[in-house]
């Protein structure tokens, strides 16, 4: 790895910031030269300015160890497994989390948006699907915009894939991730789903609705949820910094007695 990788990797994620070099320079104290020399490689960055230019870029952790790697640095963040002891503290109280929160469906999701933990009310809303349409973990992309997975009993498809398309696209924007990417390529072969360089711009407006409800069929009975991400404040390990609990709420009360009789 050289200067000029690390350089590409900071010019890169400032581009997709929006920043402009002479506030970021100024932001972090130093001038637009020198940070000019350092997307250039022309200059090495030192640990410690590395870590400034990533935190007012708000770079994920896992990105912040791929900046320390490209500049020659040994990984500054750990990545521990979820299932492993180190966190069994902490995956128990989001699974906590996750089982109050039953009888509406609640998850724990990864970057990729595969399914880390969930609850019995989202277990539910799945059962009967194919595994090779899940995906094994459980895949949100995959299991909700398959056609022989939720899509066809999403009676607001238009909209709700418009809004998973737009968080796919940005995903594999802000990641790079090839398997991200290939997720999306296969996706945008499925049917009822738009041409792939349209995702960005898709709207899923629905008027007088304050927020975008899920609308699904449960056992010949139709819902409507809304859903509320959340993610670690703290997070210093990169499993965690990946991690977002998604929690689903019923947008009426017809929805919420169908939940409630199904526990």
């Amino acid at each position: 790895m050289t200067a000029a990788d690390v350089g590409h990797l900071i010019r890169r994620q400032r581009g997709l910031a929006r920043r402009s070099q002479m506030d970021l320079a100024h932001e972090i104290g130093i001038s637009p030269r020198h940070l000019s020399f350092v997307e250039l490689g022309k200059s090495k960055p030192s640990v410690g300015l590395l870590m400034k230019i990533a935190e007012h870029l708000d770079l994920p952790l896992r990105e912040r160890n791929d900046w320390m790697l490209a500049a020659g640095y040994a990984p500054r963040y750990p990545e521990t497994p979820l299932t492993g002891p180190a966190l069994s503290r902490i995956r128990a109280s989001v699974q906590a989390l996750l089982d109050t929160h039953d009888p509406f469906p609640g998850l724990a999701i990864d970057r990729q948006w595969n399914v880390q933990l969930s609850n019995r009310a989202a277990r539910r809303l799945v059962a009967g699907i194919p595994e090779d349409v899940r995906g094994a973990p459980i895949n949100i992309f995959r299991m909700a915009l398959h056609p022989a997975g939720l899509a066809g009993r999403t009676r607001n498809f238009p909209q709700w894939s418009a809004y998973l398309l737009r968080r796919l696209d940005r995903a594999v924007v802000r990641t790079q991730d090839p398997r991200l990417a290939a997720l999306a390529d296969e996706i945008a072969t499925w049917p009822a789903i738009p041409e792939r360089h349209t995702w960005g711009r898709l709207s899923s407006d629905e008027a007088d609705d304050p927020v975008l409800s899920w609308r699904l069929e449960l056992g010949g009975e139709e819902l409507s949820m809304f859903s509320l991400l959340s993610t670690f404040g703290t997070p210093m390990d990169v499993t965690l910094s990946d991690l977002s609990i998604e929690l689903f709420f019923p947008a009426d009360e017809q929805t919420e007695t169908i939940l409630r009789r199904h526990s």
